[in-house]
Parts: C-alpha cells; sequence; structure tokens
C-alpha cells in the first residue's frame, strides 16, 4: 500500500502545482491520474497550443507549462499512479482514507485533494464495428510506450495536435505511418502541420485525406483497416490503428463517493479552504464548484494554496505554521537540496 500526506486525484496543472505548495509545509504527495502521463488536458489535448493567462508568462505553450510544472516539483519527490482511475474511497475511523483504483491499487492517506479537471478522461472511439473486440490487439488510444510501434506499420487517424504529434513523432519508430483525417485541413499548430507536410513531401509519411476508417479486420489482432476516400473504398495493411480523436471527461466513479455534485461539478467550502461536504476530501480547480467559480489555471492554483495549509492544520492541530515568503525563507527540497536567493553584498560607500 502507498502511503502519502496528501493524495491528489488529478495530474493537471492544478493538482501537479499543489504539491509544490504542500512540499513547502513538508507535507508529502502522490498523484493518481487515468491518463499515461502528467498534464491531464494540457499534454493530451493541446501541448502546443499557447496559454495566455498565467502569470508572468506572456505566453507560454500547455506542454512547456506541464514541464515546469514538473521541474518545480521535482525537489519534492511525488509519487505517481499512472493510467489508473481512482475507484473507490474508504474513510477510515482515525479520519485517514484508503482510495483504490480500478487496477487494485491501494492508498492510503490522512487528506485527498480532487484535482480532476473535468473529469477522468475517456478516449472518444470511432464507431468502427467490433473495435473493442481489437483494443489492446493493435488498437491503442494512448500512446503509451513508442516502442511497441518499432518498424510495424501503424494507421493514425485524426487531425488535432496528438495527431499531428505523434505521426511526427512515430516517423522515425514505426516502418510506415500513415495520417487518416476526414477533412484536408488540420487543426494543429502550424508548425507540426508544416512538419507533417515535409515528411510526406520526403515519402516518411503517408497522408490519406479527405478518409475514415470504416473497418478492421484480423482473426485475433489488427492485420488491415478498411478506408473511405469520398466514397471509394481502400483496404491497407496495418499492424496497429491509433484513433486520436480527443478525450471525454466524466466525473466517472468519483460521483459515487457521496461528495455533493451540482451539475457534473463538485461542491465546495469556497469561504475557507474548498473541503467537500466529507471533512477530509478536497476539491481544486475545474471539478469543483462555488459561487463565483472560474475555471481558469491560476484559480486552481489559488485553491490548490488555501488546500494545503487547510490540511496541514488538520494533520497537525494546534501546531502554529508562520506562512514565509519564499524569497525569504528559500526552498528546502526532500531530496536535500535548499533554493535561496543570493545574499546582498555588503560594502561601503566610500
Amino acid at each position: 500500500m502507498i502511503s502519502t500526506d496528501i493524495l491528489i486525484i488529478g495530474a493537471g496543472p492544478t493538482g501537479l502545482f499543489a504539491v509544490f505548495e504542500a512540499g513547502l509545509l513538508k507535507l508529502k504527495c502522490h498523484i493518481i491520474d487515468a491518463l499515461p502521463q502528467p498534464g491531464g488536458q494540457l499534454t493530451e489535448l493541446y501541448p502546443k497550443k499557447p496559454i495566455f493567462d498565467i502569470p508572468g508568462f506572456p505566453s507560454v505553450f500547455a506542454g512547456d507549462l506541464v514541464t515546469n510544472l514538473m521541474e518545480q516539483i521535482k525537489q519534492f519527490q511525488p509519487g505517481f499512479t499512472l493510467n489508473e482511475r481512482a475507484e473507490t474511497i474508504q474513510k477510515l475511523e482515525d479520519g485517514t482514507f484508503i482510495v483504490t483504483t480500478n487496477k487494485g491499487t491501494e492508498h492510503h492517506a490522512k487528506a485527498v485533494a480532487i484535482a480532476g479537471g473535468l473529469g477522468s478522461f475517456e478516449p472518444r472511439k470511432p464507431l468502427i464495428e467490433d473495435i473493442a473486440f481489437y483494443e489492446d490487439k493493435g488498437v491503442e488510444y494512448f500512446v503509451k510506450d513508442p516502442e511497441l510501434f518499432r518498424d510495424k506499420k501503424i494507421v493514425i487517424a485524426g487531425g488535432g495536435d496528438s495527431a499531428l504529434d505523434w505521426t511526427i513523432f512515430l516517423a522515425n519508430v514505426a516502418a510506415e505511418v500513415t495520417l487518416v483525417h476526414r477533412r484536408n485541413e488540420f487543426r494543429g499548430a502550424l508548425d507540426s502541420v508544416e512538419k507533417v507536410q515535409e515528411l510526406k513531401s520526403l515519402g516518411k509519411v503517408r497522408l490519406i485525406t479527405p478518409a475514415e476508417v470504416t473497418g478492421i479486420h484480423g482473426a485475433e489482432k489488427v492485420e488491415a483497416l478498411d478506408l473511405d476516400i469520398e466514397g471509394a473504398h481502400q483496404r491497407i495493411e496495418a499492424d496497429y490503428f491509433i484513433p486520436l480523436f480527443g478525450l471525454t471527461p466524466k466525473l466517472g466513479p468519483i460521483a459515487n463517493w457521496g461528495l455533493e455534485i451540482e451539475k457534473n461539478a463538485i461542491k465546495v467550502n469556497n469561504a475557507l479552504d474548498y473541503q467537500t461536504n466529507i471533512e477530509g476530501i478536497y476539491a481544486i480547480g475545474d471539478v469543483n464548484t462555488y459561487p463565483g467559480k472560474l475555471k481558469l489555471i491560476l484559480c486552481g492554483f489559488h485553491e490548490a494554496t488555501l488546500m494545503c495549509q487547510s490540511v496541514y492544520n488538520r494533520i497537525n492541530p494546534g501546531k502554529k505554521y508562520v506562512l514565509k515568503y519564499t524569497t525569504v525563507s528559500g526552498v528546502d527540497g526532500f531530496d536535500g537540496t535548499r533554493k535561496e536567493a543570493e545574499k546582498q553584498v555588503v560594502k561601503a560607500i566610500e
């Protein structure tokens, strides 16, 4: 069983920043996320799209923001349970919690912070007959390990950033990469579109548009795909089919935890600490709701900060904590590092 002070459900920007704020209070964090990598929507849906409302950054790519957040929290050594969904929760007599994932991984925590964004993400699956049979037998909705596709024939379907980015990356891994999109136009970063165009010109990527994958063939695994190309039908060989049509957010099993829900969001006490109706369980970021709620990353950062202060007081009743600016106190990481401002030069003026 994994033990921690704060169990954070959701590895999006709010959940990641909560690790930093908890670390300043010497609280250990562990994060659960249903996606195979940290970052939430920022990583999975639009890693190369700029964000304009992060304080101090006139513009920052979503993927770069996640990279920076991961670097910021590295010194506090958080644990991660990725590609698993928080399934059940049990509150013990001592006020702590046991959270179990859909794969049976158990976590023991003194407090739980739900930072699940819009909920757990489920891939949007194309309406293809028998596609469920081929899942994990050649149909992959996420690229968890690129080496799985080494020297294989793969077909990617989609027209957004994820489809473009993985087409570019896997062009140097797979034996053959085909990108299928139902339109001629792509909704992704311009540099990614241009890179795919360049790979197509070099013969490293096959581009088929406008077209759709309509069928899958193979006795035990994917062996071929049917395409509809403007009314014409074509069958192509394939070892893997990767449909990347985005993700559908769902509150999922958390909706059955006894929390007060309003319009698919968790009601919290925003006057104090973003705690839910169950003491010791908090909800921060887009997953919560309260009067005047704004679904902004910077609001999630604020909520994470107050949540951590509340957890500290809950774990250490009666213990006085004096908040200090990091510019004055520096930052002591769990890994033994210390970051602090350079000392001022003391020099007399002659």
